[in-house]
């Protein structure tokens, strides 16, 4: 067995144990490997329009809430079940992008997902990494300082995955209000990680 492995075996028992900066670090090794995933995915005219980091932080988002339905223990299996939800989660963003192209520019608000909401892999100093992986162990915490409707909105999209249009029928309110729930809540997240900071 590589020292690689042993290691992430070692991450992936530790996060099944409730160990936050176990969870943060696997989350963190694997941004290369689902930008790569991405970048295959989105090209031309959409890629010049969708940040890969964006959809990544979706992905690293989806997992973090949702480790314990993984049953995996290895790198393989954890790159495959990471590769089911990024998949699924590349295939919202292109359809929700689609959707909005066809929807009226006076109807349009657009969601506020800019590369600094939260921290990139292009950041490469130790201290750079250690500020990402505690943010993802903290993102629990900082989720519970939403307030009910913004954590709910959040949940569902980046948690479970859910469409817009889903999340607007399931909490009866427009599409338009969703977006402004989701982007005050992702507002309201990037002010807690500053305000720790």
């Amino acid at each position: 067995m590589k020292q690689s492995d042993a290691a992430i075996e070692t991450l992936i028992r530790r996060a099944r144990e409730g160990d936050r900066e176990a969870l943060g670090e696997i989350l963190d090794r694997q941004r290369p490997y689902l930008r790569a995933i991405t970048e295959g995915q989105i090209g031309g005219k959409l890629g010049a329009r969708l940040d890969a980091s964006d959809v990544v932080q979706q992905t690293l988002l989806s997992v973090y809430g949702n480790f314990n339905k993984f049953e995996g223990d290895g790198q393989a299996e954890l790159q495959a079940w990471l590769h089911q939800i990024h998949k699924q989660n590349i295939q919202n963003v292109i359809r929700d992008h689609a959707r909005a192209q066809k929807r009226a520019v006076s109807r349009e608000q657009p969601l506020d997902h800019r590369p600094e909401s939260f921290p990139q892999a292009e950041q490469t100093t130790a201290s750079q990494r250690a500020i990402r992986v505690e943010e993802a162990s903290r993102l629990a915490e900082l989720l519970d300082r939403l307030s009910a409707d913004q954590r709910e909105v959040v949940r569902l999209r980046y948690f479970e995955g859910a469409s817009l249009v889903q999340i607007a029928e399931h909490m009866h309110r427009s599409e338009a209000a969703v977006i402004g729930l989701l982007k005050r809540g992702m507002q309201n997240l990037r002010k807690h990680i500053g305000h720790d900071e």
